[in-house]
């Protein structure tokens, strides 16, 4: 992935439904450091450029953390009442775009200082981070593209059920063969989903040597980048956008039908992770 997806898929990082209660405090508030050294490992920064961006990710972790979190709190209050009830495949997808609009403002407050450090990279970084790039594709084909389609659906099977379980705590039989089915119908194509993938990854190597060699100034490359990250969840190609329409459809109605068939005690264990994770979120807004 390269540094702008990384930096959306960390700012994702942020929200709550994808961190352990346990570990959410302790991982914020270590947020500006990890967050570093996780760029650093795709550019490599040099010794100006260091600087600015410790000062950048410690600002702007200052503004979510005093600005968003409280709003994440309520959103997870909210998230309780609902799960408590049986939910429709709208209410899903109605969820996760409010929360895709959340991502969407984090991500605007990190352009300003995103757009000074992309306009300082050297041909030397974007190469770098041209190779990182090969690097994790690579990764990614390997973790989604097995020989077999029996062996990608088993791995598909046991990711779904890890994140469904980390929720709602173990699975019965009947549920698992629920998830198993919807899974096995579900339009998922690894193989285009890594093709745009790497489109994407190479859009944006080829705008930053682009901007880097043009010396574009600062508010086109903000704009250049909302483009870059708008693409990242509706993509710019026609027959993409329709197949990733059609799975959302898909993964919200999955994830009502299981939550509907969740019994009283794996609700009320959902609420009790929403809950957690609240408390978590409320304690970070008071330090």
């Amino acid at each position: 992935m390269p540094v702008l997806m990384r930096l959306r898929a960390w700012i994702i990082l942020l929200l709550p439904l994808l961190a352990a209660c346990s570990a959410l405090q302790l991982s914020y508030n270590q947020g500006p450091t990890l967050a570093y050294w996780w760029l650093d490992g795709y550019v490599d920064f040099n010794a100006e450029q260091s600087p600015r961006v410790k000062t950048a990710l410690e600002d702007w972790f200052a503004w979510h953390r005093a600005s968003q979190l409280p709003d994440y709190a309520q959103a997870l209050a909210a998230a309780q009442t609902l799960v408590v009830d049986k939910i429709t495949p709208a209410q899903v997808c109605s969820t996760v775009n409010a929360w895709q609009q959340r991502l969407d403002r984090a991500y605007e407050q990190a352009l300003p200082a995103l757009a000074e450090q992309v306009r300082t990279l050297s041909p030397e970084q974007i190469r770098h981070l041209e190779r990182q790039q090969a690097k994790k594709h690579q990764e990614a084909v390997a973790e989604y593209l097995q020989p077999t389609l029996a062996e990608r659906q088993k791995l598909n099977f046991e990711r779904s059920l890890d994140r469904a379980e980390s929720l709602y705590g173990k699975l019965d039989e009947a549920q698992r063969r629920l998830l198993a089915a919807e899974l096995a119908a579900s339009p998922f194509d690894p193989e285009r989903w890594l093709t745009e993938r790497r489109q994407r990854q190479l859009d944006i190597v080829r705008n930053l040597r682009l901007w880097q060699a043009e010396y574009i100034d600062s508010a086109t490359v903000q704009a250049g980048l909302r483009r870059l990250g708008a693409e990242l969840s509706q993509s710019p190609r026609s027959e993409y956008r329709a197949y990733a329409e059609r799975l959302m459809e898909s993964n919200c109605t999955l994830m009502a039908k299981l939550h509907n068939s969740s019994t009283a005690s794996q609700r009320r264990r959902a609420v009790d992770k929403l809950k957690g994770w609240e408390i978590d979120l409320r304690a970070l807004v008071r330090r």
